[in-house]
């Protein structure tokens, strides 16, 4: 079971502290997008990276759909993980649909996590009557068709509308190159769990605290959707950053390291 743990999800301890901080990258990426993070927290806490199965270094031979057909599949990963290290209290820090990941985590198995630290969280993408969550549903539909018939083509498209910023196109490249070493049906079947299931329920059921850090003009995950969750999860504060875009860890790393320091030392538990 151990080994398997550490190569099913290229695991990654070290660190000089006794509290563990968990990151868990988003859709499409992998643990390497938080080493402008990292560096910051590896003095106090112990930090623990890992890979979604289809992810990064991960095991693809790990992969089965019946599993990873839900988020819960997931978030089940990272209940292994928190077993195997024999860690309680973390912080969890998820970026994008590791957020909601983190929150079905943290419900299932409250004893591992102290704090949530949310990153452009999403519950659901899709608009309905009550709701605004950025995307038609033909338009989320059209974009899995794409994924299908020719995902080089979706990643050099997606990528510029997910990290937004111009001015340093060497990180777009960096994303739709880590979109592209990602197993495409794996790639594809994670789109289809992340961008069709509605999460919105789960929202109320969280009971740790938490952090949503909103970036501004973000096509993922809109201000609105942010200040939806804030709304609906207790015990949550939200953090409005400057910082553009749906990576700010990548585009924003000091922002993204204050505003989690900031968080931690002003709600210490």
């Amino acid at each position: 079971m151990s080994n398997n743990i550490v190569s099913r999800n290229n695991l990654q301890v070290f660190g000089e502290g006794k509290q563990a901080m968990l990151f868990a990258h988003g859709f499409g990426c992998d643990q390497n997008m938080w080493r402008f993070i990292t560096p910051a927290f590896r003095d106090n806490y112990k930090i623990i990276l890992f890979d979604y199965v289809g992810s990064g270094k991960s095991d693809l031979s790990a992969y089965n759909i019946e599993r990873y057909g839900s988020l819960e599949g997931y978030a089940q990963d990272i209940i292994d993980i928190c077993q195997f290290l024999s860690l309680k209290d973390i912080i969890f820090i998820g970026h994008s649909v590791s957020s909601v990941i983190g929150i079905l985590a943290s419900i299932k198995n409250p004893e591992y996590f102290q704090q949530l630290i949310l990153i452009g969280p999403s519950p659901c993408y899709i608009n309905d009557e009550n709701y605004y969550g950025g995307f038609e549903k033909q338009d989320v539909e059209e974009l899995i068709d794409v994924m299908e018939k020719n995902y080089l083509g979706w990643s050099s498209f997606f990528a510029p509308i997910v990290m937004q910023n111009e001015e340093n196109p060497e990180l777009t490249k960096e994303l739709e190159e880590s979109f592209c070493s990602t197993d495409p049906t794996i790639a594809t079947q994670f789109a289809k769990v992340v961008f069709l299931t509605d999460n919105r329920q789960d929202l109320s059921k969280s009971t740790k605290p938490a952090l949503i850090l909103q970036c501004s003009d973000d096509l993922i995950a809109p201000v609105k959707v942010g200040e939806y969750v804030h709304k609906n999860m207790p015990k949550s504060t939200i953090k409005f950053m400057k910082a553009m875009g749906h990576c700010p860890h990548l585009s924003h790393p000091q922002e993204t390291i204050d505003c989690i320091k900031e968080y931690l030392l002003t709600n210490k538990t």
